[in-house]
């Protein structure tokens, strides 16, 4: 039946956002360093854009320092230029044999400012979960017009179509309340 192709395809859009959105968060640094810091960053490896780890070995040496060992020394500038235009807080320390990042230790200042950050990451979310119903319900008014479907079937699918919304939005409210209490605990 089309309605349920409808509900399956609204799911799986919302399940793309949702991972979306967790891959985002992991670019937020809460307390000590993670190596996901530098997920997306994009290198310029002979011509194409390639990214940091499949150039580089990464390694977090302790809970404020990266360590950047890139698998051909020529390659060094155009990891550290890619560093410096990904805007991620530090400066690279290129040693001529590896780059340094030295994280200092977060402010309170900083941690409530990432905070926020996740916080529009959940909003920006929420409106795409918000465009994907309304793709939906355009469907759905598409089968009706159609006369595929009744006016009490199509009151329900849309019924239907809220519930996974809301659903969706709820899970998005909790990932983002949980992000910023491991943002704010010191």
């Amino acid at each position: 039946m089309k309605l349920k192709e409808i509900y399956l395809d609204q799911q799986e859009h919302i399940e793309k956002t949702l991972n979306s959105l967790k891959k985002d968060f992991i670019t937020i640094r809460s307390g000590a360093v993670a190596a996901s810091i530098l997920d997306n960053i994009k290198v310029d490896y002979y011509g194409t854009l390639t990214s940091l780890n499949q150039v580089a070995t990464v390694i977090v040496s302790d809970a404020t320092t990266i360590n950047i060992s890139p698998w051909e020394k020529n390659i060094l500038k155009y990891i550290e230029r890619a560093i410096l235009e990904a805007n991620i807080g530090v400066n690279p320390n290129n040693n001529g044999e590896s780059i340094q990042l030295y994280f200092p230790p977060m402010t309170s200042e900083q941690r409530t400012e990432n905070a926020k950050q996740a916080k529009v990451m959940g909003d920006k979310s929420k409106i795409s979960i918000r465009n994907i119903r309304k793709d939906a319900n355009d469907k759905i008014k598409k089968l009706e017009k159609t006369k595929e479907i009744t006016e009490d079937e199509s009151k329900k699918a849309h019924n239907e179509v809220q519930k996974i919304t809301d659903t969706a939005v709820s899970d998005i409210e909790v990932l983002v309340k949980t992000k910023e209490s491991e943002l704010l605990k010191i």
